[in-house]
């Protein structure tokens, strides 16, 4: 299921609010690249790195492994509020 732009923008929001427990609970029910971007930055900062690499595979973002997690979600935020996304 693709992630509606709201619920993604929201799930960034809880992560860069140390609420991860409740970003996780919100992303994990979509499936989409930038959904699974956010899940693999999630289990980023859990420090699951297994976990954030296969994440990171599926959303076709390795290229981001090694980001700074902050920035990196503060990336992601911009490209939805950007980007005509959905």
């Amino acid at each position: 299921m693709s992630a509606p732009k709201e619920d993604l923008l929201k799930a960034v929001e809880l992560a860069l609010a140390g609420k991860w427990n409740a970003a996780h609970e919100l992303v994990q029910q979509y499936e989409d690249a930038t959904a699974s971007w956010i899940h693999a930055v999630l289990h980023k900062i859990e420090g699951d790195l297994a976990n954030s690499r296969y994440w990171y595979q599926r959303a076709n973002r390795l290229d981001h492994v090694a980001d700074e997690p902050r920035a990196e979600l503060a990336a992601i935020r911009t490209e939805l509020t950007t980007d005509e996304h959905r």
